[in-house]
């Protein structure tokens, strides 16, 4: 089943590391299988900077990975699973294809580093020589991206109970900044990983957000809105990692604001407390050009007809828009549910010529990041981006959450779907940034009120999370 949809959006918006493993293993690259072993291969030399670089930065400490790999021990005596999981592709974490425009901060391994990891396996994993032993990362104050500008932590934990719906909770806690910063990277540090399904974050230029009085026992406000007059930040989902924008892009945080963390909480079969710790970085000055998100379909496709019949094996929604002035595409981002499969996002070109900014083949839940380009993007004055996504509501998709499957629809609870791909761009004149704005806001206006008058069923959704 397709349902076209033309109408952009705009919005600012690692948990599950181990896995049943043995399926995966079944299905290792031919190339992997037969790696050479002929050529002497050490941990020292050869195999320390690639787990060093691609995998020591989740697997330490204070990280969602179960166990670390900051050392020769660490790494030979998980060697052969390492092996595995690295010619499978599985680890480490990376959902893109390579695209028209490769991305900055890629993990994915070259074939000739995999190749290197099966032949150091199989000549026994030895050490190798002492003198040619590399240091092990340094992880500043245990903050990925180094020690932050502010540190902000939730004033009290909130207690996520063991069953029931998940939960949309807002907590604002003041800044205390006597200025205007510009953010540069937000790192998350959630104190329980596994029941934050996601988080945004929003500046409320007031500063009075934290004195709204708490709804019940539990610390914030409950709801998907943090307040109409606050201003997005962006967001964190699970296998998010921290990054910074590329050289002289940031976001605003007006002084005196308040920094209010939407949380979704996704309950697991157990209590958890969850007391988030969070990095602000700034930017020394501020940007010359302003950063928008252009979400296609808007708003996670809620006014996209997003509703899967049971056993649907390609359900699919597409996107088109049109660019009204020349921009330059900073990085693209993506979200979907459990059953998620395909996201693919392309620019043609006014030339006609096809350019593609994001394919992921095997959508994954738990694996939602940012891929920022390493260089900017041009994208000129008519272009016209293309987004789809594809959905697989059968009994084969091995992510599906409901045995048998069951008609799923647009929702907030995990086990229902949304989905969207988002272009992370700059105009290319900044004196084009109101009239792109203005573009955006339009078209995604006149696709709500036609949805909302043709679509009961979209109008009473809309209208129970309004009264949230």
């Amino acid at each position: 089943m397709t349902i076209d949809f033309r109408a952009p959006g705009l919005i600012f918006g690692r948990n599950r590391i181990t896995r049943l493993l043995p399926v995966v293993f079944m299905a290792l690259p031919i190339a992997a299988q037969s790696a050479p072993d002929t050529a002497p291969v050490t941990f020292n030399e050869n195999i320390a900077p690639i787990i060093y670089h691609n995998c020591s930065p989740c697997h330490r400490a204070g990280e969602a990975a179960p166990f670390p790999f900051l050392s020769y021990q660490d790494v030979a005596k998980r060697a052969r699973t390492i092996a595995k999981v690295t010619a499978s592709r599985f680890m480490p974490p990376w959902k893109p294809e390579p695209a028209s425009y490769a991305y900055r901060d890629d993990r994915r391994l070259t074939t000739d580093e995999i190749l290197l990891i099966q032949s150091w396996v199989k000549q026994g994993m030895p050490e190798g020589n002492a003198v040619k032993k590399p240091e092990p990362p340094k992880f500043a104050s245990g903050w990925q991206l180094g020690e932050p500008d502010l540190i902000v932590e939730m004033p009290a934990a909130y207690h996520v109970p063991a069953d029931g719906p998940d939960i949309y909770r807002n907590i604002a806690v003041p800044s205390g900044l006597t200025e205007d910063r510009w953010i540069t990277a937000i790192e998350m540090r959630p104190s329980a990983r596994a029941v934050v399904h996601h988080v945004l974050y929003f500046a409320d230029p007031s500063g009075h957000a934290h004195e709204k009085p708490p709804q019940g026992a539990e610390p914030g406000f409950s709801g998907m809105r943090a307040g109409s007059a606050t201003i997005p930040l962006g967001g964190w989902a699970v296998g998010g990692q921290p990054h910074f924008f590329p050289e002289g892009l940031a976001l605003r945080l007006p002084k005196g604001s308040d920094l209010v963390i939407q949380y979704h909480f996704h309950p697991t079969g157990k209590p958890e407390e969850e007391k988030s710790v969070i990095g602000l970085y700034f930017a020394k000055k501020a940007p010359e050009r302003s950063l928008m998100r252009i979400q296609m379909p808007p708003h996670y496709s809620l006014f996209s007809g997003l509703d899967i019949p049971a056993g649907e094996k390609d359900f699919v929604i597409r996107d088109s828009y049109t660019l009204p002035v020349a921009v330059d595409g900073v990085g693209v981002s993506a979200h979907a549910h459990y059953i998620g499969k395909q996201l693919k996002m392309t620019a043609t070109l006014p030339g006609g010529e096809v350019k593609t900014l994001l394919l992921i083949n095997d959508w994954d839940f738990a694996w939602q990041d940012r891929y920022f380009f390493q260089q900017l993007a041009p994208l000129p004055a008519g272009t016209r981006l293309d987004a789809e996504i594809h959905w697989d509501n059968s009994a084969d998709n091995p992510r599906n959450p409901s045995t048998p499957p069951a008609r799923v629809t647009w929702g907030e609870e995990s086990k229902d779907e949304m989905g969207s791909i988002s272009l992370i761009a700059v105009p290319h004149e900044e004196s084009d940034f109101t009239t792109l704005q203005e573009d955006i806001t339009r078209r995604t206006k006149e696709l709500v009120r036609e949805r909302m008058r043709t679509d009961p069923d979209t109008a009473r959704k809309v209208a129970r999370l309004l009264a949230e």
